[in-house]
């Protein structure tokens, strides 16, 4: 019924608001004008020609082949070039991510429930509500984008690897890679953190099965009395070792130890232990992984297109912001005077050691916006995203205000890594880390979209709120939602190097435009303005 729920309330918003977008803007739009055309002739079966501008593998056009074909199997059987061109327009393959959207919303509801059983059906049917509105994720359902669908595939490999299907989870993984490049990241701290679990699970299981067969020697040689006393400590024991309780007692096990070091060398010991066990059943993972280094070598990168505009840099910056906006967004958890008390009561319990690791955060942070802190040419002359004006309004608006905000990185981040302390090892959290900074450190354009993944899982691992809390960040994402989408489509504005309206606030790029790394970045002219564009995909 919760999965029901979820997938209603999402087509009830994203189908009404998805025609709406196809009424006014009817023709590809931004990225779309390179994955439109490139989908369409899949379509027509040209499965050679490519665009060289695309990026990404073409994940996303083989799943809205499949959904057209599914809608009009007699027209994608009769091979009927033409007839099957004037199917595959813009307004059926966006709704390719309306499908895509609802899919995210049920995983979300499944992934809850899976983590956190005793959050209950309605819980989980907030949370995943909560998800399918958050705006970044939102906007990107109702344009020709590989976001959502990007999201579902990474969702669906979590769920399936919580499962223990690691054959079904490396086959999303795979397809999560098809869909963007830097899947493959979070496939490796998912398979990761998988054979640590599966580990721990190995080691419960042979205990207690030793344990079981122990006690059958005894019954044996006792008088086979099934009253006797001396069957109640095995019992008893046996009752300890449930099963069924033994991923909350290794998990609990794992949140009491003391010592880092001590948690790394448990790890290495029960992973050595059934070590044969756990890489017969991961080898799927290092499959695709295989697979995947042997395309980046053969392609000479990790994008497909336009590599002179996706040079990898050291953006160090970019956690900072990370850490910011997923803070921000989820604004009940870590932006509320409780939590900040909370927060400094922790400090104060040990002065010494907590002065140390601030210092030492705020130093690197101070560093990472001094030196690592890259201003791309499409961040400084696109005036049709969000990121323009945070950039020249805030972090710009003066010389300090980037030295300024460092202390609320750090906080953002204190707290977001004292959330996830509470219910996952200190391992999870560490990998968790490690994911989201090569994720993001070598993207030197700033573009809120890529931290969608990365919030989604935070969301998955946050503790539960109120239900009014919960309820109004749910209204104020509706209210940015309907505002970004009234931007778009009923505030467009005229360039005059390009014909046609413009709108806020998706991602531009401009062509042949070198990666700058500037303490203080202008704002391009006009003239430098005027050359043809080319989109960041």
């Amino acid at each position: 019924m919760g999965r029901l729920a979820v997938a209603a309330a999402v087509a009830a918003w994203a189908i009404p608001l998805a025609a709406l977008v196809d009424s006014i803007v009817p023709d590809p739009y931004m990225d779309e004008i390179f994955h439109i055309p490139q989908v369409q002739r899949y379509c027509r079966r040209d499965f050679l020609t490519w665009d060289p501008m695309i990026t990404t593998l073409p994940g996303l056009y083989y799943i809205s082949i499949a959904y057209v074909a599914s809608l009009f199997p007699a027209a994608w059987a009769s091979r009927v070039a033409e007839e099957f061109d004037s199917l595959c327009n813009t307004a059926l393959l966006r709704s390719t991510n309306v499908i895509m959207a609802m899919i995210c919303g049920v995983l979300v509801h499944d992934l809850i429930l899976r983590i956190r059983p005793e959050l209950g059906k309605r819980n989980a049917t907030a949370f995943a509500i909560l998800v399918a509105l958050y705006p970044l994720h939102w906007f990107f359902t109702f344009l020709y984008y590989t976001d959502v669908a990007s999201l579902a595939a990474v969702l669906a490999m979590y769920l399936s690897c919580l499962k223990k299907q690691f054959w079904l989870s490396a086959v999303f993984g795979a397809c999560s890679i098809l869909l963007r490049q830097t899947n493959v990241i979070w496939m490796i701290f998912f398979a990761a953190n998988g054979a640590i679990s599966h580990a721990q699970y190995l080691y419960v299981k042979d205990n207690v099965s030793d344990e079981n067969n122990e006690l059958t020697d005894k019954s044996n040689k006792e008088v086979p009395d099934r009253d006797n006393k001396t069957t109640a400590p095995g019992l008893r024991r046996r009752r300890n070792y449930n099963p069924i309780n033994k991923r909350e007692v290794v998990s609990e096990s794992y949140r009491m130890s003391s010592s880092f070091t001590e948690e790394i060398w448990d790890i290495i010991f029960k992973l050595w232990n059934s070590k044969y066990k756990v890489l017969i059943d991961f080898i799927p993972f290092a499959m695709v992984l295989v697979v995947f280094v042997a395309f980046v070598i053969w392609n000479g990168g990790i994008v497909l297109g336009a590599k002179d505009a996706h040079v990898v840099s050291p953006h160090f910056a970019q956690l900072l912001y990370f850490g910011l906006v997923s803070a921000a967004a989820l604004l009940p958890w870590h932006f509320t005077p409780s939590r900040v008390a909370a927060l400094f009561h922790l400090c104060r319990k040990n002065k010494l050691y907590s002065s140390f690791v601030t210092l030492v955060a705020l130093g690197l942070s101070l560093v990472a916006v001094h030196f690592f802190s890259i201003a791309h040419p499409y961040l400084l002359a696109d005036n049709r995203h969000y990121t323009f004006y945070i950039w020249r309004k805030v972090i710009q608006v003066h010389w300090m205000m980037k030295y300024i905000l460092t202390p609320v990185y750090v906080y953002s981040w204190f707290s977001i890594i004292n959330i996830l302390g509470k219910s996952q090892t200190r391992v999870w959290v560490l990998s968790f880390v490690l994911s989201v900074s090569l994720v993001l450190i070598p993207a030197p354009l700033v573009e809120f979209r890529y931290y969608t993944i990365p919030l989604v899982i935070l969301v998955l691992h946050s503790p539960v709120i109120s239900n009014g809390k919960l309820l109004a960040l749910g209204f104020l994402y509706a209210v940015v939602d309907l505002f970004t989408l009234a931007m778009f489509l009923f505030r467009p504005f005229q360039w005059q190097h390009e014909p046609g309206t413009q709108s806020t606030p998706i991602q531009h790029s401009i062509p042949n435009a070198k990666i700058t790394r500037e303490k203080t970045p202008r704002i391009m002219n006009n003239t430098e303005l005027d050359i043809k564009d080319q989109l960041y995909n």
